[in-house]
């Protein structure tokens, strides 16, 4: 929030306004520059502090010491409107306010809801007197102002008080499919830059939980390259692509179901960890106990040192949430390999494609500057024949591409691997016989694929 200026939250009911306001207020105030609460007659004042004391912000001890103050102005408005004449500039409502202002000297002032003046005024014109008087007195008292009201974006931008804001900032519920999405995005910051779009969030008993939009602009500063080979955890595939991949490159694993391709991944996880190289394998296919018992088929376990999983389901989230908790169990496990199984659920909780596409090229950006390993598994619909990898450009980002298929081989499939390309590496691409065993993923001799 701007300090010692005016700021809108606006947004539909239920979006978070006033709690993102009173957890604004007990975060900020201090007993030299207190915080006061005005209600109006949207919500009575008891209600809001019903409710607010169920959040784990809301400090009792605050409104003993007179650093949080509620007051409710609402009986006034009702009884006088807002009174306000051309001969005066006045009425009871900024007396009030004016009484307040005085007596408590605030550093903070929070109104919920603003939108409710506009029902207590005769005209247009009464309200932008009210509008310009309060705007003057909370300006020379040097306080931080926060208005609630309960508008649609585009309803704000015809407000007049959107216009006499330094700051606005919008919260809105989109429903995306079958599900409801909470967005945050900052439509005015007088002055000054800010990460425009749209940010996801979260209320919770901690309060609003902002988790801003991955979307990068290009580094262009230098940074070191290793020179360094990341094995892939087979050996034979190690030497197609010339001892592995480069360190810190992005690879795409791709084909259809069944074909082997989150067994490459642990591939490349559990080698990293058996040489020192601490990685995490990322899915939403698969809970750590299913993990376990796959993993334990080929001689591995989970609870290896230097092994990390990160399982989440797909119901009701956020793809920056879960960016944002990836990248702090990178940094917490010094992790320089992760393995994503699969991109294809990560596409879906994007629901749009340009916001998927700056969100991939944001986070092979990230892990390419860092130094780590990232592999992104993709899975294709057909089962032969590929046709494309995806629609998305995910391809053109990643450093190598490697395609996994069934080839027909008379009566029986047998499995098949591609290198269709290694960025900065030589490599053929011949298709490999593979098969899959207690050993896990075995190389085997080259094939012909039919035209």
């Amino acid at each position: 929030m701007f300090r010692n200026a005016i700021n809108l939250i606006i947004g539909v009911p239920g979006s978070g306004k006033t709690i993102l306001s009173q957890q604004y207020v007990f975060t900020n105030a201090t007993v030299e520059r207190p915080a006061l609460f005005l209600s109006t007659v949207t919500e009575p004042l008891d209600h809001i502090i019903r409710y607010g004391q169920t959040l784990d912000f809301f400090d009792a001890t605050a409104i003993r010491d007179r650093r949080v103050i509620y007051e409710d102005i609402g009986e006034i408005l009702s009884r006088d409107g807002l009174g306000t004449t051309s001969q005066t500039g006045t009425g009871e409502v900024l007396e009030a306010i004016d009484g307040f202002l005085r007596d408590l000297r605030p550093g903070l002032v929070v109104i919920d809801s603003f939108r409710a003046f506009h029902a207590f005024a005769k005209d247009q014109n009464e309200f932008r007197q009210f509008l310009h008087g309060l705007t003057r007195r909370l300006t020379a008292a040097a306080t931080t102002s926060i208005w609630n009201a309960p508008y649609t974006r585009d309803q704000a931008l015809e407000a007049a008080e959107f216009a006499a804001a330094d700051g606005a900032l919008s919260l809105d519920i989109q429903r995306r499919g079958g599900r409801e999405l909470r967005v945050l995005q900052v439509l005015k910051l007088r002055g000054s830059g800010f990460r425009s779009g749209e940010h996801s969030y979260r209320i919770s008993a901690s309060g609003i939980d902002v988790f801003p939009r991955l979307a990068d602009h290009q580094d262009r500063s230098s940074y070191n390259l290793s020179l360094d080979r990341a094995s892939t955890g087979v050996e034979a595939l190690d030497k197609i692509l010339g001892d592995g991949y480069w360190a810190g490159s992005s690879t795409l694993i791709c084909g259809p179901s069944g074909v082997g391709k989150t067994l490459m991944g642990l591939h490349f996880i559990f080698q990293g960890a058996h040489t020192g190289q601490p990685g995490i394998h990322a899915t939403f296919q698969e809970t750590e106990n299913q993990l376990a018992r796959i993993t334990a088929g080929f001689g591995w376990s989970i609870d290896e040192p230097g092994v990390n999983i990160l399982s989440r389901s797909v119901v009701d989230m956020y793809i920056d949430q879960w960016v944002y908790e990836l990248l702090d169990l990178i940094e917490k496990t010094g992790s320089n390999r992760v393995v994503i199984d699969s991109l294809v659920d990560l596409m879906v909780t994007a629901g749009d494609e340009l916001r998927f596409r700056e969100w991939m090229y944001s986070l092979v950006q990230r892990c390419a500057r860092s130094g780590v390993s990232l592999m992104m598994i993709v899975e294709v619909p057909e089962l032969f024949q590929l046709r494309r990898i995806s629609e998305q450009g995910l391809s053109h980002l990643s450093d190598n591409v490697i395609l996994l298929q069934y080839v027909q081989d008379g009566t029986r499939l047998v499995r098949a691997v591609t290198v269709l390309k290694t960025r900065a590496s030589r490599h053929d691409p011949i298709a490999h016989r593979y098969e899959i065993s207690e050993k896990g993923l075995v190389l085997g001799e080259e094939i012909v694929l039919e035209r």
